[in-house]
Formats: structure tokens, sequence, C-alpha cells
């Protein structure tokens, strides 16, 4: 497998060339959403002008439609590793997870269980929050805060045969940790317990197979993947057919359409395909597979290989924080550990609140996040809440080991 062409990656994304107020542009912002290759701007406007018409009409633009959505849930079953019949999609993360959440309501009774944890954003907590109306009982997971890790023997404990459900995200927003899933819905199913995983923020950065996951459901965001605001639920067909969805009377009863609310947003899933289509013409590239080489197998390779240089970046990146006077850093900083974390760092520095030191950098051209990014229980627990958050790092295959370098001088400069 050839490394990642850097060079090629980079022109395929216009965002990263541009000046603002005159100086180049460093996008270290990926948590919060990622920039868009060019083929998904060309899929956006090539829909509008050539195919822009509501689905299931007797005339051409209409049908260009319905085939679009066919492609979209196509797409999105290689980007997941799963059936067509299996993939939702919806206004965002959020939006599917309220929808779901609402859906599961209907069955619980009161007494039963759901567990959410302190680590993840507030979409996979609130929504299930909710369903205290019918009842059930909300179990919360503690973190080892250490090293921001999810305290499994926690887990462990409060799972019991009255969980019905266990919702955790893939991996941190906040801070990077990578999650065990598989060792999460061992202990879920044990018990006779889904689990429902966010998978917004691991999306860009490594490869995703639900059946070997073996969730029963998991949801993600298009534009968190260089791609539009696109939210996107994988269900197992065996819940999305029994489960009944809040809908219109008159809408489609079909599996994955029933769990779709309104008109979709059409050219957004024009620029799914194209998102997905990017990286899957990224594996091509690091695999040397012709362009009709089997999509799934082009993805799967594209993001193993994303996952080596981000690790390389990553180490780049905490080595040299981990070097600043007066830093403190939140997560995993063991290298030998790094398959446990994204390359998304948070981080404080003495005698500055987050808001300033991400002004800071953003006066030189270099994007960063502050604050709690929707993370409130882990941001909270950390005791940092109060005095303005954490000062978010995000990287994304498309950063450089030259700009980690500038980031550091900044950093290592300010007051």
């Amino acid at each position: 497998m050839e490394p990642l062409d850097l060079e090629w990656i980079r022109a395929q994304f216009p965002a990263l060339t541009q000046k603002i107020n005159g100086q180049p542009t460093i996008f270290f912002d990926g948590p919060g959403a990622t920039q868009v290759p060019e083929s998904v701007l060309d899929a956006i406007s090539n829909y509008l002008v050539k195919s822009n018409a509501n689905a299931y009409g007797a005339f051409a633009t209409s049908a260009r439609t319905v085939a679009l959505i066919a492609s979209a849930r196509a797409a999105m079953a290689d980007f997941l590793g799963c059936s067509s019949d299996e993939v939702v999609f919806g206004a965002n993360m959020t939006t599917l997870t309220f929808t779901l959440s609402r859906a599961i309501g209907r069955e619980l009774q009161p007494g039963d269980e759901i567990i959410v944890t302190r680590l993840d954003h507030f979409a996979n907590v609130s929504p299930w929050y909710l369903l205290e109306e019918q009842g059930a009982i909300i179990r919360v997971v503690d973190i080892n805060v250490a090293d921001c890790t999810l305290d499994m023997s926690d887990l462990a404990q409060q799972i019991n045969h009255r969980t019905k459900l266990v919702a955790v995200c893939y991996a941190s927003n906040a801070v990077g940790t990578i999650n065990d899933i598989p060792a999460i819905v061992e202990l879920a199913h044990a018990v006779g317990a889904w689990v429902f995983v966010d998978a917004v923020h691991y999306a860009p950065h490594g490869s995703i197979n639900v059946h070997a996951l073996g969730c029963d459901f998991l949801a993600c965001s298009a534009y968190k993947f260089f791609g539009t605001h696109v939210g996107i639920l994988y269900g197992k067909r065996e819940h999305l057919s029994r489960l009944t969805p809040y809908k219109v009377k008159s809408s489609s009863n079909e599996v994955s359409s029933r769990w779709e609310t309104g008109t979709l947003n059409y050219e957004g899933l024009a620029g799914v395909v194209a998102a997905v289509n990017y990286l899957a013409k990224l594996g091509c590239h690091v695999t040397g597979a012709s362009a009709d080489h089997n999509r799934r197998a082009a993805l799967v390779a594209a993001m193993s290989a994303i996952q080596q240089y981000e690790r390389e970046l990553s180490h780049k990146l905490i080595s040299g924080l981990l070097q600043i006077p007066g830093l403190s850093f939140y997560g995993i900083t063991d290298a030998s550990r790094f398959a446990w974390r994204t390359p998304t760092v948070a981080i404080r520095l003495a005698g500055q609140t987050p808001e300033f030191t991400a002004k800071a950098l953003g006066d030189r051209g270099i994007f960063v996040w502050h604050g709690h990014f929707y993370a409130l229980n882990l941001i909270e627990k950390l005791g940092v809440e109060v005095s303005g958050g954490l000062l978010r790092i995000g990287l994304l295959h498309y950063n450089t080991a030259e700009e980690i370098h500038q980031v550091l001088q900044v950093l290592t400069s300010l007051p």
C-alpha cells in the first residue's frame, strides 16, 4: 500500500488554498466540520442544475432524484458495511437520534434502564434522557479522568437485566478517545440490551463495519467526513422493520423511507455520494487499484491509510504540545496507545482562557475550537467548564507536519 499523496489530496480541497484577511489559513477545526473536495461542490451544483425535483414524479428530473436516493443509500451502505435498506437519512445525527429515541420510548416500561456515558456529545445523551418521561431510568457511566477513557468496569457494573439500551460514542469529539465498541456490544447483548453508537467523530478517521461491530444502531454526519449537512442512521433491518416511527400517515412504509420525515435534502445526498466516492478514489490511489475496483474495499484501504498518516501527525503534535511549559493535556498521550485515539487533542494553557488562545491562533490564520463542544458531562467532570472549557485542535488527513510545526510555534510564543 502506498502512503498518502498529500499534494494530490490537498489539491482536491479548494478551501485549503484560500486566504482570509490576507493570510494563509490552517484548518484544525475538523471535529466541528470538515472542508469539502471540489467533487462535492460539483455534485451539489450539478444536482441543482440538472436534477432539481422532488421524488416519484412522472418526469425525467424526478426520476433522477429517485435514482440519486438509491445511489446515496448504496454509497453509505459501502461506507458503513451494511445493506442499503439499513440506511436512513435525516437532517443531522441529532435529529435522527431523537427520532429513534421516541420510537424506542414507545416500547419502554417504567423501570427500564438506558445507559449513557460521561464521554459523549449531548446529541447522544439528551434524546435518551427525555425518555424519563416514559418512566425510564437513565444511568451514566463514568470516565477515567487521568486519560479521559471510558470506565469499563463501571459500565460492566451498571449493565443489568433491566438495561434496554446502551448509548455510547465510537470516539469522543472532545478529547479523541476511541471506545472498544465490540466489547461494549458484548456486555449489552449478554443482557438483551441494544447498543446505539454515535460515530460522528470517528467517521473521518477510520473505516466502519457495523456488522463486525455488532451494534444495533449507528449514526454519523456526512459533513464530518468531507461531505454535506446530512445525517445518516444505520439500523439493523429487524429493528427498523419492527419499531414504529412517528411519521405522516400517507408517507411510505418501506423499511428505510418510513423513518425519513418530510422531503430529503437531495442536493445534500448528491454531496454524500461525492464524498464517499472521493474517499474511494483515495483508496484506489493508495492501492493502485482501478477506479472500477470494489468501492467497499477501496474505502477500507483509504481509511487504513488515513489512520496510519494521522497517527504520525498525532505523534508530532502531542509530543510537541507536551514540551510547552504550563500546558495541560486532556486525553491519551502514550504513543503506544494511539490506536485508541483520533488525532483530536484538548489542551489548556496556564493563565489563558481557551477562548483567548483560540482567538490568538485565529488571528494568525490557525482555526481551532474552544468551549465544551456539547460534551458537557465530560467537561464538567474535568472541572474546566466554569473557566471556559478546553481548546481543541482537530487534525485530518489533509493537514501537514508543517502546519503542526506552525501551531506549536505560536502556542509556545503566546504570553
